[in-house]
């Protein structure tokens, strides 16, 4: 590699914050949700937007150049395949609700790395995030949190419903399962399975709305509970998504600890992640993952297959696996 191709990797690294800000902004003003009635011309775009004249030509040609926008030789933009997809607000299968959650909330505190790896300490006071409670008090702030939790788990969600040998079991339950999208997307795609998603009692209206209105209410219930006080649910197949990096290694040794006893022989675990490689490292994803829990939380870390895989052991599980979900996420069965 030439002196030059080194640098140009770095710097676009350095300069990577920029394009994502851009993104978040695009999903902020709702760029995507709009152009998906249509192509609009650029003053119209801006207008419907409400954004000032300074700026938004560049903005929107940035949305160009970034591959999420095309602009026709009349000056007219349009969607990309894949942003009308994933970024219109009305479809299924959006995802903006992670990055509006990434703007609001995860992108200003990565400003504070630094003092999070010179302290070692959370940068949010963490007894925000060290129980859901406080969180969720606030309706606003439970309405944004459960969206960014069903756009991040949308892709995994579908992909579980398709890897996972669903046939050999009949019920499951999804351990913090916040708005139910992963348990409305196993049962959809598996009329013979019933099941529950299991998490605090405030999130029951907003979990049993998403099921109603995807008409899955005669086959998947809420179960109210707070998992480190009350035993978790029985089923055929328990499924902790993205939960596990969120605590200390105490409180994740009782989580799974927990799903042991719940299930019957036979029975297995699902715990979804972003891993970080056994060899870590290649894994920048899971890796950076791990520093955003650094920043989020008293205790929480990513880790590897085989950290989890033998976490599962003591546990009391006979064996484990592991196994590529989608993306960056990897599932780890566990089996009694």
């Amino acid at each position: 590699m030439s002196s030059t191709d080194s640098l140009k990797g770095i710097l676009e690294l350095g300069y990577a914050f920029r394009g994502a800000k851009a993104l978040m902004s695009a999903v902020e003003f709702g760029v995507f949700t709009a152009l998906a009635e249509g192509p609009l011309e650029g003053d119209a775009l801006r207008h419907r937007l409400g954004l000032a004249e300074r700026g938004a030509r560049d903005f929107f040609d940035a949305l160009v150049a970034l591959g999420l926008l095309y602009r026709d030789g009349a000056g007219r933009y349009a969607n990309s395949p894949a942003a009308d997809l994933h970024l219109d607000a009305r479809k299924e299968s959006y995802v903006g609700g992670l990055f509006e959650n990434l703007n609001a909330r995860e992108y200003p505190l990565w400003a504070t790395l630094t003092e999070a790896l010179r302290t070692g300490r959370p940068q949010t006071g963490f007894e925000t995030y060290a129980h859901f409670g406080p969180l969720f008090s606030d309706p606003q702030r439970l309405a944004f949190f459960v969206k960014a939790m069903t756009s991040a788990s949308h892709a995994p969600a579908r992909a579980l419903a398709n890897k996972f040998p669903w046939d050999r079991y009949e019920t499951f339950v999804d351990v913090g399962t916040a708005q139910g999208c992963v348990p409305a997307q196993i049962a959809l795609a598996h009329p013979h399975l019933t099941g529950a998603g299991f998490d605090l009692p405030i999130l029951g209206a907003t979990f049993e709305r998403y099921v109603k209105e995807r008409d899955l209410s005669e086959r998947i219930r809420f179960v109210p509970g707070d998992f480190f006080v009350d035993p978790l649910p029985p089923a055929d197949v328990l499924i902790m998504g993205r939960v596990l990096h969120n605590w200390d290694l105490g409180k994740k040794r009782m989580l799974l600890q927990k799903a042991f006893a719940a299930l019957p022989p036979g029975g297995a675990l699902i715990a979804y992640e972003r891993l970080i490689d056994d060899a870590r490292s290649t894994s920048a994803t899971g890796l950076l993952s791990s520093l955003n829990m650094l920043i989020l939380t008293e205790g929480g870390f990513d880790f590897t297959a085989a950290d989890c895989t033998g976490w599962m052991r003591d546990a009391g599980f006979r064996e484990a696996r592991c196994e590529p979900l989608c993306d960056a996420h990897f599932m780890i069965v566990a089996n009694k």
